[in-house]
């Protein structure tokens, strides 16, 4: 499986400013097949369920999740970034998106209402338990960088000569 930079004058037929070859242009129709089939799915779901009943609640809550992230998150994301140079950008992209992604995952649980009638509910302290998930994924982040930036130096020594030799003190 190939992908190829493309050569033809802008505006050219193709599948984007990727020319896609062989298995490629399967593995891309399969994954957007799989994609639809996957929101059909979770479509006709909301549609059969017989507990929901509030039409009009649902668009709205779906409407806020929308404007909340394009007009919030996307900009917010975006002017850090632009603060940040493309240097700090490639180091802390993976981190964003981990801390995020857990993030996202816990936020039912870091939102509850409050105290529930049941105590075994939600038993656990999930604010401390996403506060050090963040947290390691913060000092793999920095421990990663450490690393890259000792080995980059490293190579710069070795490669300017200025090693030390065994004999000197």
């Amino acid at each position: 499986m190939t992908a190829e930079r493309r050569t033809e004058p802008a505006g050219a037929p193709v599948d984007g400013p990727w020319r896609l070859t062989g298995g490629w242009r399967v593995v891309r129709y399969g994954l957007g097949a799989a994609g639809l089939a996957g929101v059909g799915f979770g479509a006709s779901l909301l549609l059969s369920d017989p507990l929901v009943r509030n039409w009009q609640g649902l668009a709205r809550w779906l409407a806020a999740a929308v404007v909340l992230h394009d007009g919030l998150l996307v900009p917010a994301v975006l002017a850090l970034a632009a603060l940040l140079g493309p240097r700090w950008r490639r180091r802390l992209r993976w981190p964003f998106v981990v801390a995020g992604s857990v993030t996202v995952v816990a936020l039912p649980v870091l939102l509850r209402p409050g105290a529930t009638a049941n105590p075994s509910v939600l038993p656990l302290d999930y604010p401390r338990g996403w506060a050090i998930s963040v947290g390691a994924v913060l000092a793999i982040a920095v421990a990663w960088s450490a690393g890259r930036w000792a080995l980059d130096r490293r190579g710069r020594r070795r490669a300017s000569g200025a090693r030390r030799s065994p004999d000197s003190p």
